[in-house]
């Protein structure tokens, strides 16, 4: 048996101003399902994530609803506790970047950079809101585009004609807090000087921590050498003071991803077996894995590895970049009705449903997934309902009622089974490797093949034939041991219907270290169903209502 493995695992921290919608789950799904494999197999997983709670929107979101941003932010904190509960993502521990143990992290790691020299002030101009007496970040302007002229463009792009450009060269730009045209100010920030670790970021590029098509793209910023990176924003501002410098806050892409590794401490407080050093700075004898969508992977990728390196710390091992989720073919919108909260799915749907077909789509890559509402119930229908649970429900009832419930002590294909169980290394890879997909076409075939052998075997044309009890017992001893392997390898995916199956066979769980033991001589429990079809006629109606959403 191979060594275990420390994994040290987390998912890009969902930010605190609104509710879980199906785009966040994506992600939280992707790297729940890798967690229970690599648990599966025997590896040692500590799984964390937590809320990004700091930055301008969140104080003006709190603003608008009259509560303060911690009122907020711990609203959000449990609200978003209970979804990822619901969807059966279990980390070790959820926690939040508004945190002391993330304000002392932040902290440590600045000085850290400060004192080798990372640091550097400069005074830049800004636009200011006059009424609202504070600097405006480049979503809360708007004017026309320099380039095209369009009108209602914000201050960093143009989605007219694709032009980036800096807010001051906005045209007739205004303030959308206060309607105000903002003035130009200047201020001193604070910055990472990131060319400090261009080297080092580069040989970890081109050293397979990413996807290739991400790391070639992010390679591409180096041509030009890497630019000072600001990581300070001015009062008013939710997040943390930066030390000795009154007035001056860390922008909240700095604490961010220290929130993992404070997550990790606040979890090491209620066990005992965490040692901070073992698993964030010895990278010989640990692992580090981020789940992150491909917008922020330029974060988790350059600014991230750098101030780890900077401060004493090790890098990831591999940081997993996934793609966007879009609803029937078009971007999630509130506008046009295509913007589904988690809450809205779980009042109508299971989630093992939507756990299948995400599994049923991702892989490895970057592209974007959509949900498609009549692919969605087909393909659950089809698969789970149709092919999986069916073996089960083909095979019971004569157990149940011809044999008191128990297996026969032998099956008669052997072949089937043993070719069943020969899958475990190659499935098992497909889901370490996040070819998700691939591996839920090998567990399809599988189920195929299960009940191709019942349909030709007929256990209920044999029933009725005199002497060929010994024969019914065995088919359904082999078909229940083939759904007791499919759903070994489904476990990971659709942990919900995982138990299920396993209470109905009475055994206490299924794992891939018991895969290979047939149940034979054993008595199960009486078959319930154990998934419902989707009405694919009512999906729309589930999702029709405008969701309340504070942003």
């Amino acid at each position: 048996m191979s060594k275990q493995r420390q994994l040290l695992v987390t998912v890009a921290l969902p930010y605190a101003n609104g509710p879980t919608h199906l785009g966040h789950l994506v992600e939280h799904i992707q790297a729940d399902i890798w967690v229970r494999l690599q648990r599966s197999l025997g590896n040692d997983v500590v799984f964390i994530c937590g809320d990004d709670a700091h930055g301008t929107p969140i104080m003006i979101s709190a603003e608008k609803q009259n509560i303060t941003p911690d009122q907020l932010v711990a609203q959000i904190h449990d609200i978003r506790k209970q979804d990822l509960h619901d969807f059966q993502v279990h980390y070790d521990n959820y926690y939040t970047t508004h945190s002391p143990e993330n304000k002392t992290l932040s902290e440590m790691i600045y000085q850290r950079l400060k004192e080798r020299g990372d640091i550097e002030t400069k005074t830049i101009s800004q636009l200011f809101d006059p009424a609202k007496k504070m600097f405006l970040p480049d979503r809360y302007v708007k004017g026309e585009c320099p380039r095209c002229g369009a009108k209602d463009q914000y201050g960093d792009n143009c989605e007219a004609c694709g032009a980036t450009y800096s807010t001051t060269d906005l045209k007739n730009p205004t303030s959308i807090l206060s309607g105000e045209k903002p003035i130009e100010k200047e201020s001193v920030h604070y910055f990472f000087k990131l060319a400090n670790h261009q080297d080092l970021l580069e040989k970890w590029l081109k050293a397979g921590h990413l996807q290739s098509a991400v790391s070639n793209k992010l390679l591409e910023w180096f041509a030009q050498g890497l630019s000072p990176w600001d990581i300070s924003r001015d009062e008013p501002y939710f997040g943390f003071e930066i030390p000795d410098a009154p007035g001056k806050y860390f922008y909240v892409w700095l604490d961010a991803p220290i929130g993992y590794m404070a997550s990790f401490v606040n979890l090491s407080k209620k066990r005992n077996d965490l040692d901070f050093d073992h698993y964030w700075v010895d990278e010989k004898s640990t692992e580090l894995y981020h789940f992150v969508g491909k917008d922020i992977v330029y974060f988790h990728a350059l600014f991230w590895p750098a101030m780890l390196h900077g401060s004493g710390h090790r890098m990831p091992t591999n940081v997993f970049a996934h793609g966007y989720l879009t609803i029937n073919g078009a971007k999630m919108s509130k506008s046009r009705g295509t913007f589904i909260t988690a809450r809205q799915y779980i009042q109508h749907l299971d989630s093992d449903y939507l756990r299948y077909y995400f599994a049923a789509k991702l892989n490895s890559g970057i592209d974007d997934l959509d949900f498609n509402f009549l692919d969605f119930a087909q393909r659950v229908n089809s698969d789970l309902v149709g092919k999986v649970v069916n073996i089960a429900s083909r095979c019971a009832g004569f157990i149940t009622k011809n044999f008191e419930g128990k297996l026969a002590e032998k099956f008669d294909n052997d072949e089937l089974f043993t070719h069943a169980i020969q899958q475990a290394e190659k499935i098992a890879d497909l889901l370490v490797q996040r070819e998700y997909n691939q591996a839920v076409k090998e567990i399809m075939a599988l189920a195929d093949a299960a009940n191709a052998y019942i349909a030709e075997q007929a256990p209920w044309d044999l029933a009725k034939q005199p002497g060929q009890e010994g024969r019914v017992q065995s088919v359904c001893t082999l078909g229940l041991n083939l759904f007791k392997v499919i759903m070994t390898y489904l476990h990971p995916i659709v942990p919900n219907l995982a138990k299920k199956s396993a209470d109905f066979l009475n055994y206490p769980e299924l794992s891939w270290q018991t895969l290979k033991t047939p149940l034979l001589n054993h008595r199960i429990n009486t078959f319930t169903p154990l998934i419902t079809r989707i009405d694919a006629q009512k999906i729309d109606s589930y999702f029709s209502e405008q969701p309340i959403v504070n942003a």
